[in-house]
C-alpha cells in the first residue's frame, strides 16, 4: 500500500509541477510594440492619461492566437480581449496620437520584458473602411499580413527590431501588431496609431489628455523628464550616458534598472 500511495502521489506531484512550469511560462512571457509607439506604450509612457492597468502593465495585452480566424473579438483586439484593458479599444474620438510615416521601410521595435518561444511576429494594417473613430473591427483590416517574421520557436530578445515595407495609404491608420507565441494558445496584440502623409503625433483634445511632451536632441544632452526619447538616443544624467532600448518619457536614467529603458553607455 505505501508503494502504490507512493506512486500516486509522484504522480500528482509531476502533474502539478507540469502545470506550475505551464503556468509560469504563460505569465512571465510578454511584451509590446514601444516603437512608433502602441498605445500601450503611449499609456505606460504618460503621453495619455485616463488609461487604467495598461499604464502599469503595457506588456500584458495577451489573447487568444489564430488571429484573425480566432483571437480575440471585433472591437476588443487592442486590448486582446481583457476588459481591463479596454481603454486600449477606446478609439478617443480618433485622437490617440499618431507616428507620422510613410510607404516603404519603416522599423518596428518591440520590448520584451521576458522572453517567450515564439512562431511568429504578424502585422496587420487597416484598409479604407478604417474609422478612426470606432472600435476596431476585422473588417476595417486587410486580413493578410503586410509583413510576418517565422521565428520557429526561438525566444525573441530584449529588444526586438522589424524592417517592414509599409503599404500605400493616406491619412490616420492603424497598424496591428500580434506576436504569436509558440508554446502557448496566446498571442501578444499591440495598436500603433499612424499618420500617413501628415505631420504625426496626435493632439488628442478629448479628456484623457496629457501635457504635449517637448522634443530631444540625441547628442547625449542633459535628460529632461518632460521630453520623449526613441531607441537610440543618449543622455548624461547625474554624470553618466545612458542610451535609451525603445520610446520613452519621464522614466529617469538610472533607475530602470537592467531590463528597464536606459542603459548605461560610453559614445553618443
Amino acid at each position: 500500500m505505501r508503494t502504490k500511495r507512493k506512486i500516486i502521489l509522484s504522480i500528482a506531484g509531476a502533474a502539478t509541477l507540469a502545470v506550475s512550469v505551464s503556468m509560469a511560462a504563460l505569465a512571465w512571457g510578454h511584451g509590446y510594440a514601444s516603437n512608433p509607439p502602441s498605445r500601450s506604450a503611449l499609456c505606460a509612457g504618460g503621453a495619455v492619461s485616463d488609461c487604467g492597468a495598461i499604464s502599469y502593465e503595457p506588456q500584458s495585452v495577451e489573447g487568444p492566437k489564430g488571429f484573425p480566424a480566432a483571437g480575440p473579438a471585433d472591437g476588443e483586439i487592442c486590448s486582446g480581449g481583457h476588459a481591463e484593458f479596454a481603454e486600449l479599444d477606446d478609439p478617443r474620438g480618433g485622437n490617440w496620437p499618431a507616428t507620422a510615416v510613410s510607404a516603404g521601410t519603416r522599423t518596428f521595435t518591440w520590448t520584451m520584458t521576458a522572453a517567450h518561444a515564439t512562431a511568429t511576429f504578424d502585422y496587420y494594417l487597416t484598409n479604407d473602411r478604417y474609422d478612426p473613430a470606432k472600435p476596431l473591427t476585422r473588417d476595417m483590416l486587410d486580413l493578410k499580413p503586410f509583413a510576418s517574421f517565422q521565428m520557429g520557436g526561438a525566444r525573441p530578445d530584449h529588444t526586438m527590431n522589424h524592417t517592414v515595407t509599409l503599404p500605400a495609404r493616406s491619412g490616420r491608420h492603424l497598424v496591428l501588431g500580434v506576436w504569436n507565441i509558440a508554446d502557448t494558445v496566446n498571442a501578444f496584440y499591440s495598436c500603433i496609431d499612424v499618420e500617413f502623409g501628415g505631420g504625426g503625433g496626435g493632439t488628442p483634445t478629448s479628456n484623457p489628455t496629457t501635457s504635449s511632451p517637448t522634443e530631444q536632441p540625441t547628442d547625449c544632452g542633459a535628460w529632461d523628464a518632460a521630453a520623449v526619447y526613441t531607441a537610440g538616443d543618449t543622455v548624461t544624467h547625474n554624470g553618466t550616458t545612458y542610451r535609451a532600448g525603445w520610446w520613452t518619457s519621464g522614466e529617469e536614467p538610472g533607475t530602470t534598472g537592467e531590463w528597464g529603458v536606459w542603459r548605461p553607455t560610453t559614445a553618443c
